[in-house]
């Protein structure tokens, strides 16, 4: 089994974030290995296809991550 691309990993905690988080770290885990993998610094999200679409739950979904190793930027 392939390990999988970041977009691929991306699309995983959206479904996450869907289902009330469920598995969250384990997807952000795999999206940390991803970003190593592929030499990025940074996960990209689309902000309208957050449950929580408000600077609130931005900045809550962008701390969270933070302590996970995970540094994230929402697109325009």
């Amino acid at each position: 089994m392939s390990e999988p691309t970041v977009s691929e990993a991306i699309d995983s905690i959206y479904a996450s974030l869907q289902s009330n988080n469920a598995d969250i770290d384990v997807h952000i885990a795999t999206l940390k290995a991803a970003l190593t993998r592929e030499g990025m610094k940074e996960a990209v999200f689309d902000p309208t296809r957050l449950a929580q679409n408000n600077r609130s739950g931005r900045k809550l979904m962008q701390a969270y991550f933070r302590q996970r190793g995970v540094n994230v930027k929402f697109s325009a």
